[in-house]
């Protein structure tokens, strides 16, 4: 899949309904104009003591990212996303709501693809983990399935399939031979191709959301290694949401950043450097007060 049809970046319609007294508490809690937003960059517990009739919230989940592939490795592709906003809204009561919170996967070596990312949850809603970047020159070249796929690793490697409606593919090295690797799927778009000219395919962007009051990117898939040297600009960047940056044989893979659900870069192939690790997702809450 290219891209999702839908539009998370405002606040859209949120039922005019159920407005009145609550008392809720969990994570770290804040403001933007008429709502309170409960933001989880860890595992917890989400309590409503008291809600209004027919109280509804609104909801982004994302998985934790998948680690890059090492020593000529895809990138990571990008934790799963999942988001109310656009569509609708959760119906909510009096209870207490498990709230998890997935980790990164780590990045890879010439051996071992990148690890997948773990899940995250909240109410029976949840999403996966990124798949893993594919590995050269002893591990599976191609990238794993997850929330979004995994890159291929360089020389051919194809890219991960995407859990449908929670990110997209990544990208296929277009290989055989001296092809860079493929950037790892995003939330908003496939994982770039990697190139004949060695150029690593950058990571898939991710998507952008304001249900924290400011627009801000989520789950772009980490970037494609290459064999030259960093100051060639041949390894793939990655996607805006969080995405890693590969390796270069003097420039170490980047990690995904943590709470965006983003990719780790893909390793070197010369250095047979690790991948970048995947950063951890996200579940915030926000409802009208």
């Amino acid at each position: 899949m290219t891209g999702f049809g839908f539009n998370i970046s405002g606040f859209g319609a949120f039922p005019s309904r159920g407005v009145g007294p609550w008392d809720a508490s969990g994570g770290t809690v804040t403001t933007s104009g008429a709502y309170t937003i409960h933001s989880f960059t860890s595992s917890g517990t989400f309590t409503v003591n008291s809600a209004p009739a027919d109280a509804v919230v609104d909801y982004l989940i994302i998985a934790g990212a998948a680690g890059g592939g090492g020593g000529g490795g895809g990138g990571g592709g990008a934790g799963g996303l999942l988001t109310s906003i656009g569509g609708t809204a959760m119906s909510i009561s009096a209870a207490s709501y498990s709230i998890v919170v997935g980790a990164g996967g780590a990045g890879g070596d010439g051996d071992y693809v990148g690890s997948d990312g773990a899940s995250s949850s909240f109410n029976s809603v949840s999403t996966t983990g990124g798949g893993g970047g594919g590995t050269m020159p002893n591990g599976p070249k191609d990238g794993r399935t997850g929330g979004s796929g995994g890159g291929g690793s360089k020389d051919g490697g194809a890219g991960g399939s995407a859990v449908s409606g929670q990110g997209n593919t990544g990208g296929t090295s277009t290989g055989p031979s001296s092809y860079g690797a493929a950037g790892g799927g995003g939330a908003g778009a496939v994982g770039g191709s990697g190139l004949s000219s060695e150029r690593g395919g950058d990571g898939g962007v991710g998507v952008a959301s304001s249900i924290t009051g400011s627009s801000v990117y989520y789950a772009g898939g980490g970037g494609g290694s290459t064999n030259t040297s960093s100051s060639d600009n041949k390894n793939g960047d990655g996607g805006n949401g969080g995405g890693g940056n590969a390796a270069a044989n003097d420039l170490a893979a980047q990690n995904g950043t943590a709470n965006t659900g983003g990719g780790g870069g893909g390793g070197a192939y010369s250095a047979n450097q690790l991948g970048g690790n995947g950063g951890s997702g996200v579940v915030i809450i926000r409802y009208l007060t």
